[in-house]
């Protein structure tokens, strides 16, 4: 074959799985990927993997999947240097995302905590707060999800590697319920589900088992005509549960400062009712 009929040889993106405060669960749902790992491994070359491999590789990445809160103080200079050498930075699960469930400490004092629990307290650094990735750095796409959706990032990976740009779906979970024929366990069984105001992904698992939504794939966005779209209306969510499931308001502020409760219209929402 001449050199003018070769075909020109791609370079495989390197690809880097990191991890910041975390329980691991959304790097363990790539790995699920399993048969779909196995034949990405043909497309992408992962650089940097500490949960799958002790070949862990330093930067440049191409891609850079970010798993975990900001939580200590070792945590800022390290997410610095990743986004500066990584092109798409992508966070995964609600860790990265809106800071996770260890975020309920934005709430509390995080000293009395130390005191209570470590007889040697002063040995244990840690900030102050639980904070999302995009806090910090500027986030190129986002997964939400307690653990992330393992086909959406199949999805999203492989929009990158076509030069797709991605769609990510950012409706309610009340569409997926219709679509898949539930009955709405709020009006049906008086539950205080999530689900209108919570982001699409986790194809209502919750509502299909009876159970309400816990908002695991945190706030839903209303499609506009800009990004990121028009935030849910969780205040008429939350009047339904206080007049008609006739919870009160400590029960409020539960019901939303949860595993998504720092990020903006969660956060609002148990504000206004820890007020009451």
């Amino acid at each position: 074959m001449s050199e003018s009929n070769k075909s020109p040889i791609r370079k495989r993106p390197r690809v880097a799985v990191v991890k910041f405060a975390s329980c691991d669960g959304c790097q363990l749902s790539i790995l699920n990927l399993e048969d779909d790992l196995l034949a990405l491994g043909a497309a992408i070359d992962i650089a940097y993997f500490p949960e799958a491999s002790s070949d862990m590789q330093a930067g440049p990445y191409d891609i850079a999947f970010v798993e975990g809160s900001i939580t200590c103080p070792e945590d800022l200079p390290r997410v610095l240097e990743l986004r500066q050498q990584t092109t798409t930075l992508i966070t995964i699960g609600a860790c990265a995302t809106s800071g996770g469930i260890q975020a309920l400490r934005n709430w509390s004092d995080i000293e009395a905590f130390k005191r209570a629990v470590y007889p040697n307290p002063e040995y244990i650094q840690s900030l102050s707060t639980s904070t999302p990735i995009s806090e910090h750095v500027t986030v190129d796409y986002e997964l939400w999800g307690c653990p992330i959706d393992k086909q959406q990032l199949l999805g999203v990976l492989t929009d990158l590697l076509q030069g797709v740009k991605p769609h990510i779906p950012r409706h309610s979970v009340c569409l997926d319920c219709k679509r898949q024929g539930h009955v709405c366990v709020l009006v049906a069984k008086g539950l205080p589900c999530l689900g209108p105001v919570t982001r699409t992904g986790c194809g209502a698992i919750c509502p299909s088992m009876g159970r309400d939504c816990y908002g695991c794939f945190g706030p839903a966005e209303h499609d506009s005509a800009r990004p990121p779209g028009v935030p849910p209306n969780t205040a008429s969510l939350a009047q339904q549960f206080h007049q008609h499931l006739q919870l009160i308001p400590v029960e409020m502020v539960r019901r939303f400062r949860g595993i998504n409760g720092s990020v903006q219209p969660f956060q609002e929402e148990s504000h206004a009712w820890e007020s009451k």
